[in-house]
């Protein structure tokens, strides 16, 4: 648990130090403010049975399936995310969520087990993808996964020791106290800068301007690093220009990377697929290729299950392989109407239960953002991600849609007088 002296420095850390902590005060970033543990040190040695972990990839999996269809309906050009990251910063969100908060966020993130079972289970994963980076630094191999998981706190602010222990014992979070109240412009600048440390400088900018203001009371932050070589590298004398077709028809020329390997593989009915294994064979790049004109409805049917029969009919394949080198950066994507979607609203909402996080009614989820990069090339795969949950306090708006997809009336006003300065409709948008 979270000691009195902890509780103490909780509440009784000096504004100066937490100003120098959270920025200059005019703006410009600095380190996060000083961080506190809970005396339990994380579990190195969760006991999980592996069912509870099966189940628990295979929850992550059906999230990410369900993620990569709303984004691609909002989200035009190239898309990269990382579920993972998303999920381990609501997993951690949902250890102080009760009631039908609690119930949606599982249902919506597909958490098919327990609290007291889903944070041992997440444990016991990112030790074991741990264990892959620490078997590649004692063979002298090129590869990097680290995933770091942090806590920003607003000083002084009521939150729970059991839910401060939960992070530390099964994620290794700890909590940085911040100045939102006072300083809210320098702490983002001071988290982002945090999570750039963190992403190898690929992950900027994380948490776009006005997202943290005055009512910000916690932001819940994951980050992942990931770079590994091909078990198979390309040739750089191989690379050579190669057309490339977009979607509309048109085509391009661009730097396209060839080599012939033996790697899994599968023609299957209306695409291709092959898996890249990295160095050491712990982890892959698994790419599918749908037939042409054909890549909107297979990604439109692609679920958990028929990615799994994929992966499950990967076979040993005598391969030649084209593949264009590529680099890609994603917006920061704010994630309220996605998660929204699958059917997690009242976390947005000022019915939100956090009652496991602090001791108040206040709390809902203000924003959810993502940020990725991927880089791909001769040599390997540089990837990298972050999620910030930021935890909100005071009333939440609520949630409204509106689609415009039918007449309207409109009208242009003043607001402090109320005079209409104009008044009309819309029958035909063209005109």
């Amino acid at each position: 648990m979270w000691t009195r002296t902890w509780k103490s420095a909780l509440a009784g850390l000096t504004l100066a130090g937490m100003l120098a902590g959270c920025g200059s005060g005019n703006g410009e970033p600095a380190d996060p403010g000083d961080e506190l543990r809970s005396d339990q040190a994380r579990i190195t040695d969760p006991q999980v049975p592996p069912a509870d972990l099966e189940a628990l990839v295979a929850g992550d999996t059906e999230f990410a399936l369900a993620a990569y269809r709303e984004l691609r309906a909002t989200y035009t050009g190239n898309l990269f995310f990382s579920p993972h990251s998303i999920s381990i910063a609501l997993a951690m969100t949902w250890a102080g969520a009760r009631g039908a908060t609690a119930d949606e966020m599982a249902a919506a993130l597909s958490f098919e087990l327990p609290q007291e079972r889903l944070h041992p289970a997440f444990d016991l994963l990112d030790l074991e993808l741990m264990s892959r980076a620490q078997a590649a630094e004692s063979d002298e191999r090129p590869f990097v996964l680290r995933v770091v998981n942090q806590l920003f706190g607003l000083r002084g602010y009521p939150f729970e020791a059991a839910f401060l222990d939960t992070l530390a014992l099964y994620y290794g979070a700890g909590l940085r106290l911040m100045d939102f109240d006072l300083a809210p412009e320098a702490c983002r600048l001071g988290i982002n800068d945090w999570v750039a440390g963190q992403t190898h400088e690929r992950i900027l900018d994380l948490i776009p301007a006005g997202c943290i203001d005055e009512l910000t009371r916690l932001v819940l932050v994951n980050a992942i690093y990931f770079s590994a070589a091909w078990d198979s590298p390309f040739e750089l004398e191989d690379t050579a220009p190669g057309p490339f077709t977009l979607l509309d028809g048109t085509a391009l020329e661009v730097p396209v990377m060839h080599q012939g390997l033996s790697a899994p593989g599968l023609q299957g009915d209306g695409f291709q697929a092959v898996e890249l294994p990295y160095d050491g064979e712990l982890t892959s790049m698994v790419v599918i290729a749908p037939d042409a004109g054909t890549f909107a409805d297979f990604e439109a049917g692609l679920s958990a299950e028929s990615l799994d029969a994929i992966l499950a009919s990967l076979t040993g394949k005598s391969v030649t392989l084209s593949m264009p080198r590529w680099t890609f950066t994603s917006q920061s994507l704010k994630l309220k109407e996605l998660l929204a979607a699958l059917g997690m609203e009242v976390a947005f909402t000022s019915a939100a239960d956090f009652n496991g996080m602090a001791n108040t009614d206040e709390l809902y989820i203000g924003e959810v953002i993502h940020k990725a990069f991927v880089a791909v090339d001769e040599a390997g795969t540089e990837a990298a991600a972050a999620t910030a949950v930021i935890m909100e306090g005071g009333s939440a708006p609520e949630f409204l849609t509106v689609t415009l997809d039918r007449p309207f009336i409109y009208l242009i006003r003043d607001r402090e007088t109320g005079a209409i300065l104009f008044l009309g409709r819309t029958l035909d948008p063209r005109g």
